[in-house]
């Protein structure tokens, strides 16, 4: 059995738990830990989960609402720690007392009951991975930091059960912020983070029978609302609003089973 949980999605931080279960055995996989360690502490309690029960984590890149405590918690709880090499170097090479593992694109690593088939994405930072999860049966995609998706992203995207969509902001609220005119170009740019548009048509690239779940993640609180999300995706995979998903910042999402 696969299954995820966001534990909070946005600017000031991000975090999921993703978990496979076979013949009584459960890996627990977080990927990235954007916040302070007591605060993810918190949240993984949240989950009924303690740190210590984590068998890995994934950290996508470099940036703080996605890195944040994954050295504190490596080096306290002795977990291992993958990410890739251009990661590691823009954090500073620090040492992780042999928690470190490199990650590149489309090497699969296996975990537990998990295997995971990182991919690179166009995003502003040194190397940056997205992940597809499968525990053989199902497989799910977290997809949450990207400016445009390449034809070589929606190839990673094929046959999903799963997906975790990064849907960052609406043009034209973006447009009317008050964010300055460069953050406005980084942000909206392509290699800054999806437009909920940008995010529908991947919805409708990826859409096949089997998608039970696209869950809408990394909104901006200042650049659009949880309702035009939920309007943009159910008109993208032909469902009724009610039925869409957002992952907040505050909560994050209940656990899904994929």
């Amino acid at each position: 059995m696969l299954r995820f949980r966001s534990l909070g999605s946005g600017s000031t931080g991000n975090a999921t738990l993703v978990e496979a279960t076979s013949a009584g055995r459960t890996t627990r996989l977080l990927v990235d830990c954007g916040f302070g360690l007591k605060h993810l502490e918190r949240r993984l309690a949240t989950a009924g989960l303690m740190a210590s029960q984590l068998d890995a984590v994934f950290v996508t890149h470099e940036h703080g609402d996605h890195i944040g405590c994954a050295h504190m918690l490596a080096r306290r709880h002795r977990i291992p720690v993958w990410m890739s090499e251009g990661t590691w170097l823009a954090t500073g090479g620090r040492d992780f007392e042999g928690m470190l593992h490199l990650a590149r694109d489309g090497a699969d690593i296996v975990i537990g009951e998990l295997s995971l088939r990182p991919f690179t994405v166009p995003h502003d930072a040194r190397e940056p991975l997205q992940l597809v999860c499968t525990d053989g049966a199902r497989r799910l995609g977290v997809l949450t930091d990207l400016g445009h998706a390449t034809p070589y992203v929606l190839a990673q995207l094929a046959r999903l059960d799963a997906l975790l969509l990064e849907c960052n902001h609406d043009a034209d609220m973006l447009a009317q912020s008050s964010y300055p005119a460069f953050l406005k170009h980084r942000v909206g740019g392509n290699y800054g983070h999806l437009s909920n548009a940008a995010a529908a048509d991947i919805a409708r690239a990826v859409l096949h029978g089997g998608l039970r779940h696209v869950v809408a993640a990394h909104l901006s609180e200042q650049n659009n609302r949880p309702d035009i999300v939920r309007q943009v995706l159910a008109q993208a995979l032909g469902a009724a609003q009610q039925d869409m998903l957002t992952a907040d910042a505050a909560s994050g999402s209940p656990w899904l089973d994929v």
